[in-house]
């Protein structure tokens, strides 16, 4: 029986951490991503991915930019928000195998030597098109 709630657990957690399309996005997520400053009125979510709650972590790119924000409820001082708009952006590296404990994730490298990662969790395919989508708008908007 134990294996049982083990295993639902296991798979209501995964179904939340999945790469979605911005449109799967509710008014409040995108009110919620907005007041956190990382995304303007007109701009455009194309992907999105959360390892969580969407309102404590978010990766994702847009037709402007990359992004990427944890909020630790408990700590203020943990909180981490970063962004690059395409035009500030040196080099985007794809990092498949983070090793066993980190997910695979974008390292954005912009023009003020400031990077961050864009992590992403799903299968290959689903990771490889999220990569290539990003870097297909850089590479488009820059």
């Amino acid at each position: 029986m134990l294996i049982k709630y083990i295993g639902v657990f296991i798979f209501l957690l995964s179904a939340c951490n999945r790469i979605g399309s911005g449109k799967e996005l509710n008014e409040s997520d995108i009110k919620y991503i907005q007041g956190l400053g990382l995304l303007d009125e007109n701009e455009t979510i194309y992907n999105f991915y959360s390892e969580y709650k969407k309102r404590n972590a978010g990766n994702f790119f847009t037709d402007r930019r990359i992004a990427t924000y944890w909020i630790d409820e408990r700590n203020k001082e943990k909180n981490e928000l970063s962004f690059a708009f395409y035009k500030d952006i040196v080099s985007i590296d794809t990092v498949y195998n983070a090793g066993l404990t980190f997910s695979p994730y974008i390292l954005v490298k912009k023009s003020n030597n400031q990077q961050f990662k864009v992590s992403v969790g799903g299968s290959r395919d689903q990771i490889k098109s999220f990569f290539e989508e990003a870097i297909k708008q850089w590479n488009e908007q820059k």
